[in-house]
């Protein structure tokens, strides 16, 4: 009997490997996830700034010093200023924020106290901030800015215990606590003067602010660490 040679079997093709999609580019206006927003806004090859308010991407425009610049620097000496004051608080510029699964914003400027002082945020292992800071501040040109509107609510719906907003254009300072639930004026005293109810001695000459005094606002913020409401405050922390 004739035998048949034993050929050799072929082997399968092997599958080519697959390649992931393309991550998309994040776009002002998209509806994302806070997952899928830092995704995203990780994957870019540049990085500008982006927040994800109630679900919705914000890339504001670059700022003009007049506008935002040059206000921005003087919240942020206000701030620093009562930190160095104040043990166990801690400012911070534009920190993003890890809100809720919703909205993680970047203000311009916040004060927190420390967890290890009873603070309600904590810095994640990624070094985010996680939860509401008890102060909040924002710089915008005018009230129509969803400063005023989408991120406020945001902020009063996560417990964000203060929120300042500053309306450049507007020439007005809006400064909010949190009273049984809801957003309240603070109101000044009859020198224009916001006294914060969180941070004892944080006070806010807000006419010398609004006309560029601030060799002003910082000597009323140093006068409020020499309150003894601040004292206080500063022995409890």
């Amino acid at each position: 009997m004739a035998t048949v040679a034993n050929l050799p079997v072929s082997s399968a093709a092997a599958p080519a490997p697959r390649l992931e999609p393309p991550i998309p580019r994040l776009e002002s206006g998209d509806h994302l996830s806070r997952a899928e927003f830092e995704r995203r806004y990780l994957a870019m090859p540049s990085r500008v700034k982006a927040e994800l308010i109630e679900g919705i991407v914000y890339m504001p425009s670059p700022v003009r010093l007049s506008l935002h610049g040059k206000p921005h620097s003087w919240i942020m000496g206000w701030l620093t200023q009562y930190e160095a004051e104040t043990p166990g608080t801690e400012s911070a510029d534009n920190a993003t924020i890890r809100l809720d699964l919703a909205n993680e914003p970047q203000p311009d400027g916040l004060l927190r106290l420390r967890e290890s002082h009873g603070g309600q945020s904590h810095l994640d292992a990624d070094g985010y901030v996680v939860g509401s800071p008890e102060l909040v501040v924002e710089i915008t040109s005018s009230s129509v800015s969803y400063d005023l509107h989408e991120k406020k609510r945001a902020y009063h719906r996560n417990g964000v215990c203060e929120y300042l907003v500053w309306m450049v254009e507007e020439e007005r300072i809006a400064w909010w606590a949190l009273r049984d639930g809801e957003y309240v004026p603070l109101e000044p005293d009859p020198n224009g003067v916001l006294r914060s109810g969180v941070f004892p001695g944080l006070w806010l000459d807000a006419p010398a602010l609004l006309r560029g005094d601030l060799s002003q606002v910082l000597e009323t913020v140093r006068a409020g660490a020499r309150s003894p409401e601040h004292e206080a405050f500063a022995d409890k922390t």
